[in-house]
């Protein structure tokens, strides 16, 4: 007769694992999931990557370059011609009009750059969440004012606006072009965070939580706000970018950053003047700009696709 106890103990033995494995699977959050999507999204290891070179650039541009970069000789370097073969030297893209060292400016023009749309992205994310999660929870007159007051802010066009607002300012700087960015860019925070915020409120967890007392503050922060956020960071990340762009825009048409502040933009104004003569001073600070901007947006793109499961 055959012995069943064997048989009895080898098949919970053998889909333990499996079991426990479903369970952590099942367990995993959100932020867990999308983590363990994008690790394996080749677009977001290539933009992760050249945003960490970026920030350590505008943190410590000095590891990268010893040549001072206000520093110039007309005499010995107006526009002197890039030398290839001379990597992280002064002459390795040549030289501006003024006799300064391209390859030095470019990277301490990261700092600004980063620093703005870093500073830019917080502020907006910050004022315009807390703008559309109020109105999306409380609704009624709350919501009607505050969609009022985006809807006439929104309909100020950005770049424009922010012309206006840093001719205010007899000394531009970074935190002036901050402010004037902020000032004018919070709108389409508040109408992402309002319309997720009005998706979540009426789910049941939230009713239950109000079922057994909990607080205005608590549920905001605890239900709400976790589970609203996600499209939120999603057009954040992907603005970042933009903001570098705008900063950039701002900075060449003579409005926005100003010597002795050292920024892209400024720099791309300058070389527009010999840009037959000396292709090469506009095309690598241009070129710079326009990989920090492509690389925020796609790490936004990716963070879309990881957080949206829609998308998978």
């Amino acid at each position: 007769m055959p012995d069943l106890t064997n048989t009895k103990t080898e098949i919970p033995a053998q889909r333990a694992p499996e079991a426990v494995e479903a369970k952590q699977e099942k367990a995993r959050s959100l932020g867990l999931d999308a983590w363990h999507d994008l690790r394996r999204r080749p677009i977001f290891i290539v933009s992760a990557l050249l945003i960490l070179l970026l920030i350590v650039i505008a943190i410590a541009p000095g590891l990268f370059t010893s040549v001072d970069p206000r520093a110039g000789d007309l005499r010995l370097h107006y526009l002197g011609k890039p030398n290839y073969s001379h990597f992280f030297q002064p002459d390795w893209f040549g030289y501006d009009v003024q006799g300064r060292s391209i390859y030095a400016r470019m990277m301490y023009g990261a700092r600004a750059s980063v620093v703005v749309g870093i500073c830019v992205t917080a502020g907006v994310t910050i004022l315009g969440g807390l703008a559309g999660m109020f109105a999306g929870y409380f609704g009624g007159w709350v919501d009607t004012i505050i969609s009022r007051v985006t809807d006439m802010v929104f309909g100020i066009p950005l770049l424009l606006g922010a012309l206006v607002v840093l001719n205010a300012f007899t000394s531009r700087t970074i935190w002036s072009v901050v402010f004037a960015l902020v000032a004018l860019g919070w709108t389409q925070m508040t109408r992402v965070m309002r319309g997720s915020v009005i998706t979540v409120k009426q789910a049941d967890y939230v009713t239950a939580a109000k079922a057994l007392g909990a607080g205005t503050g608590r549920i905001m922060l605890k239900h709400i706000l976790p589970n609203a956020i996600a499209p939120v960071i999603v057009v954040a990340t992907i603005a970042l970018g933009g903001y570098i762009a705008t900063e950039a825009t701002l900075s060449f048409l003579g409005i926005g950053l100003q010597d002795p502040t050292i920024s892209w933009g400024i720099d791309i104004n300058s070389a527009q003047k010999v840009i037959r003569t000396a292709p090469f001073a506009l095309f690598f600070p241009a070129g710079m700009l326009s990989i920090t901007v492509l690389a925020f947006i796609m790490l936004g793109d990716a963070v879309r696709d990881a957080l949206d499961p829609k998308l998978r």
